[in-house]
């Protein structure tokens, strides 16, 4: 019992350890001298509150045209306290409708003792913090302790592909081999905290980062001969722009992407056969391999259906607005399915698709064969 619990707190320490380098060593790598794209000197977005509505810009007929011009108290930065006078568009994207009390961010430009101030947007820190804090609130009660894994993994997830994924992209680094970075860190510490150091853990781990490389794999090949990559996206010269002032390399960045859109699903389909074939073994340790690769196969045939459509929905609804354009304008099928924003959809759709199903026999023949084989893996006796 005393070396269990030793072992316990040194493998808590090791992991902690690693957490503390990973940390510094992000902190480091973050440290990008990034080129100034636009000027922002003298230009900071600041918090706000509505102290007076000098002019509304309301018409009759409920409607805003034109600027409202507010006075705003500065509760942030430099000016902290200051009140000023503001000007609020009536956008879509931009402004705000304004009254007296609320909270908005402005953006403030100065120069001299001159201030100039308009309304950028309404305030929505507090909505997304409190929404965040709900959801993971949501997984640890109901999901207990492994619904707390859940959320530290989606946690880390977040901080590589923002402290790690990216900063490795504007470097210059290959877009597909950070993605794979990426997939294998975040798959390795997710399956972990769910399912520990175990034979099934490492099937999952084995089988997400085969199946989320095949993705990437079948889009580049499809890219290929469909003549699409990363310069035919509608961001091109955004991103372009970003290029020449830096490594990017834009090529890639549409197959990285898809690498990164796939990993949800493939992790799912992957620990879910993983898990059902550990428990067929155990319940049934002198089944065979064959028969454990089998029983994955017939459970995971069953996800196929339902986790691929996930995947074209997911894809579909981000597109939604370009397929009501298509729809509005009575766009002939010759010039839709010859467009470059159709076959990358299709190319994003299908390649995370094909992975799924690929992830299916990979994942039952890992686990068939680690279950069934004469190897000692964390604190569980083997039983074969």
């Amino acid at each position: 019992m005393g070396k269990k619990v030793e072992k316990g707190i040194l493998r808590r320490l090791i992991i902690i350890a690693v957490l503390v380098c990973f940390g510094v060593f992000l902190y480091f790598f973050n440290q990008v001298d990034k080129a100034q794209l636009i000027n922002k000197e003298g230009t900071s977005y600041v918090k706000a509150q509505v102290v007076d509505v000098m002019q509304d810009n309301i018409q009759e007929d409920g409607s805003r045209t034109g600027y409202q011009i507010v006075k705003v108290k500065l509760l942030q930065g430099e000016y902290k306290g200051e009140e000023i006078e503001s000007t609020s568009a009536s956008g879509y994207l931009y402004g705000a409708d304004c009254k007296e009390g609320m909270t908005v961010v402005v953006n403030l430009s100065v120069s001299g003792d001159t201030k100039v101030a308009s309304v950028f947007n309404y305030n929505r820190e507090p909505m997304i913090i409190g929404f965040v804090v709900l959801f993971l609130a949501l997984l640890v009660a109901v999901g207990g302790k492994k619904g707390l894994f859940s959320g530290i993994s989606l946690i880390f997830t977040f901080i590589c592909i923002i402290f790690l994924f990216l900063p490795m992209l504007y470097k210059g680094y290959s877009p597909f081999l950070s993605a794979v970075l990426v997939v294998v860190l975040t798959t390795i510490v997710t399956m972990y905290l769910i399912g520990g150091i175990s034979k099934k853990t490492i099937s999952s781990i084995l089988g997400t980062v085969i199946g989320v490389v095949i993705a990437g794999l079948f889009a580049q090949i499809f890219g290929y001969f469909a003549h699409i990559d990363g310069y035919n996206v509608s961001e091109i010269e955004e991103l372009v722009f970003i290029a020449n002032n830096s490594d990017l390399q834009i090529g890639g960045l549409l197959f990285a992407g898809i690498l990164i859109s796939s990993l949800g699903a493939v992790m799912d389909v992957s620990m879910s056969v993983a898990s059902t074939i550990n428990e067929i073994h155990d319940k049934n340790p002198n089944l065979s391999r064959y028969e454990l690769f089998k029983s994955g196969i017939n459970v995971g045939r069953d996800m196929m259906g339902t986790m691929s459509n996930t995947l074209i929905l997911a894809f579909t609804g981000g597109s939604i607005n370009t397929l009501i354009w298509f729809y509005a304008y009575d766009l002939s099928y010759g010039q839709i399915i010859n467009m470059y924003q159709i076959g990358i959809e299709v190319m994003q759709g299908l390649s995370g698709t094909s992975a799924i199903i690929l992830t299916v026999p990979i994942v039952a023949l890992i686990s068939s064969f680690l279950l069934t084989a004469n190897i000692q893996i964390g604190n569980k006796k083997k039983i074969a």
